[in-house]
């Protein structure tokens, strides 16, 4: 043999696999936090955005039980795959917007898988952390 080998040994594998697996693990964790601050300011726009429209019906048709101009999304985000199935429910002089987590999804176990606004604006959960835009 003339020359030297070159080359990784086993155990310096081992050791960068080690180090990869620690930095996934604590980096998930705070990647899935991430996704779940987004997922919840995308349902709370939705929402209030839904509110909104509902609003402006109201003035324009003075009830809110007659069908809307612009149909109140059905889920969130709008396209795609859903994350929160939205609800609405309406009275001659009263709605409520009920957004509820996918069963099985990222948002199942939150705290925010949750969510309802009423036509004077009060919001269910009371934490400041899910209605955040």
């Amino acid at each position: 043999m003339n020359g030297t080998q070159r080359g990784f040994t086993l155990i310096e594998i081992m050791l960068v696999v080690v180090v990869l697996g620690i930095l996934a693990t604590i980096a998930l964790p705070s990647y899935q936090e991430h996704v779940r601050q987004a997922r919840r300011a995308e349902v709370s726009t939705v929402m209030l955005e839904s509110a909104q429209l509902l609003e402006r019906h109201y003035t324009r048709h003075g009830t809110y039980d007659a069908e809307p101009a612009a149909p109140v999304p059905t889920q969130s985000p709008p396209t795609g795959a859903a994350v929160y199935r939205i609800a609405v429910s309406t009275a001659a002089e009263g709605f409520t917007l009920t957004a509820t987590a996918v069963p099985g999804g990222i948002m199942a176990g939150d705290a925010c898988a949750s969510y309802s606004v009423n036509q004077v604006n009060q919001r269910t959960p009371d934490d400041s952390k899910c209605w955040r835009r």
